[in-house]
């Protein structure tokens, strides 16, 4: 069977489960021009980890499609910290919500990984193939663990039931709703921060950890929201499928890209004392590039995109720990 099978989201009710995160309130903004009833629930009306409640509210509220954006994340420390929580919260999340779209007769449901999927390993640039070809990173393993079940559930439900649910993985995403709070936040928008305060403040220099050398990739979340639409509606297949630019970035050049939007004029000094972390971590999209999808917004413009939108929110007192 083909894995390209049309999908028309015409006059469809789509539930975008975790539209309050960064990606599934990207999703949201993404559906609008897509002609469907977009389906929301906060966490005050619908609790996603007890099954009972999950199930009453995909009865009664009959989506065609679901997108399931909901998980819970946070970065090293959190997940250093409460194994527990982000094995289980993200099982039950992902169970309830499977389960209820089968017994609602849901017509399609998109699960959404992470690249912490694949092995700490893993040839680089990672393709879907490399997924339980090694050990994880022992840092986030518990999440990743729960974001292979989730691909697993899918695919055991499409192998067993003939469900047309999909899986997409995401390389690292940056852009509007993403979190800059100093010790939560990813390299990007904590670089972002960062850089805006230097600004504010005047310095003439900023240290970064390590030696600016390891390679990243990023995607603007707008980008993918677009490409999971395009699977929504066009990819049928067991298989999971990466989502990425096929671009990397050293740190350093980044962080003259992020110092450029921000209107930073100081210097960098690198710390080599300080771990660098993985050498690189790119996503091979050539399965994606292959079905017709490619990313559009260059990390210059996905900068200066998400920096005005940082402004905007800071001006509001709407991001935690950051200063005017």
């Amino acid at each position: 069977m083909s894995e390209l099978k049309p999908y028309d989201l015409t006059g469809k009710r789509v539930w975008v489960a975790g539209h309050r995160g960064m990606v599934g309130g990207a999703v949201v903004r993404r559906l609008a021009g897509e002609g469907c009833t977009v389906l929301t629930a906060t966490r005050d009306e619908l609790d996603l980890t007890r099954q009972r409640q999950v199930e009453e509210w995909v009865a009664a509220n009959k989506p065609d499609a679901v997108v399931v954006a909901a998980a819970k994340v946070g970065g090293i420390l959190a997940n250093n910290s409460f194994p527990a929580d982000f094995l289980y919260d993200n099982l039950v999340i992902e169970t309830n919500i499977v389960q209820a779209a089968f017994r609602a007769n849901v017509e399609k449901l998109l699960f959404l990984g992470s690249s912490c999927i694949y092995p700490k390993l893993a040839p680089q640039p990672m393709s879907e193939d490399a997924l339980l070809t090694g050990p994880l990173e022992p840092t986030n393993e518990w999440y990743a663990i729960a974001k292979i079940a989730g691909i697993k559930l899918c695919q055991a439900f499409r192998k067993q039931h003939g469900c047309d649910y999909i899986s997409a993985m995401p390389t690292n995403l940056y852009g509007i709703g993403d979190n800059f709070h100093p010790s939560g936040s990813h390299v990007l928008p904590a670089l972002m921060a960062r850089l805006h305060d230097a600004k504010r403040d005047r310095l003439p220099e900023v240290a970064i950890w390590g030696t600016g050398k390891p390679l990243r990739e990023f995607l603007y979340v707008d980008d993918l929201a677009d490409a999971l639409v395009f699977l929504l509606k066009n990819y049928s297949g067991y298989d999971h499928v990466n989502v990425g630019t096929g671009q990397e970035v050293s740190i350093r050049t980044l962080a003259e890209q992020v110092a450029a939007a921000v209107g930073w004029q100081g210097r960098f000094t690198f710390d080599a004392s300080k771990p660098d972390g993985t050498p690189r971590k790119l996503m091979d999209n050539a399965k994606l590039k292959g079905l017709g999808w490619t990313a559009r917004t260059s990390l210059a413009e996905g900068l200066r995109l998400t920096y005005e939108w940082f402004l905007e929110e800071a001006a509001k007192g709407g991001l935690r720990g950051i200063g005017h």
